[in-house]
């Protein structure tokens, strides 16, 4: 199994941005399809975007397509999420998350069975 460790997040004002990084452990993040989720409160924790790093297809929430950009650095073996044009609705906390290959193009959390500790976003009007 990965172990996933999240930075990066913080407070910002509408239309700035943010980049939150994932550094992953035990097994290099080629091995898995990685994605980003966020969680605000009172709301069920939702996909944002998944990177495979054959090919480095991605895929986006419609919610932040155009906004948003997931990529992975192999070497570092580390998952980016570049944050542009942040509104207040993307205030939620951010959780990298890695699943099997097997699992490629799932959009669910329970696909997705290692877990970081999350960090948080916040976005002010």
């Amino acid at each position: 199994q990965v172990q996933l460790v999240e930075s990066g997040g913080g407070l910002v004002q509408a239309g700035g941005s943010l980049r939150l990084s994932c550094a992953a452990s035990g097994r290099t993040f080629s091995s898995y399809v990685m994605g980003w989720f966020r969680q605000a409160p009172g709301k069920e924790r939702e996909f944002v975007a998944s990177i495979i790093y054959i090919g480095a297809r991605t895929s986006y929430a419609d919610s932040v397509k155009g906004r948003f950009t997931i990529s992975g650095d192999n070497a570092k073996n580390t998952v980016y999420l570049q944050m542009n044009s942040l509104k207040p609705e993307d205030t939620a906390v951010y959780y990298c998350a890695a699943s099997s290959l097997l699992a490629y193009g799932s959009r669910r959390s329970a696909d997705f069975n290692s877990w970081g500790q999350g960090t948080q976003v916040t976005v002010s009007s």
